[in-house]
């Protein structure tokens, strides 16, 4: 069983940075293909970034350029550099693993971002 808990959420100016961690449990985590995904309040569901087994990124549109995840598999865990934060990135932020077709097989109990003008 595979268990996800992130950390380094809170709050922060408009332009600032955070950086989410994502501790996982379970011997096979390093196989994964691990990510983050938010959710704000009234919209869906939405990529940030995934990281593979192999350590290719990928990223959505809007944080192109400003975030970075990365992953140190000897600590199964997973991280979220966030910089040049805005106000419309407030979110709850979710680690996710183990990509099946659309969909991840586990998830974290999400961390909050809350990104002031």
């Amino acid at each position: 069983q595979v268990q996800l808990v992130e950390s380094g959420g809170g709050l922060v100016q408009a332009g600032g940075s955070l950086r989410l961690s994502c501790a996982a449990s379970g011997s096979i985590v390093s196989a994964f293909s691990m990510g983050w995904l938010r959710q704000a309040p009234g919209k869906q569901r939405e990529l940030v970034a995934t990281i593979s087994s192999g350590g290719s990124t990928n990223y959505g549109d809007s944080v192109k350029g400003r975030f970075t995840v990365s992953r140190d598999n000897a600590k199964s865990t997973v991280y979220l550099q966030m910089n040049n934060l805005k106000p419309e990135e407030t979110a709850v932020y979710y680690c996710v693993a183990g990509k099946i077709a659309s969909t991840w097989r586990y998830w974290g109990q999400g961390t909050q971002v809350t990104v002031s003008s």
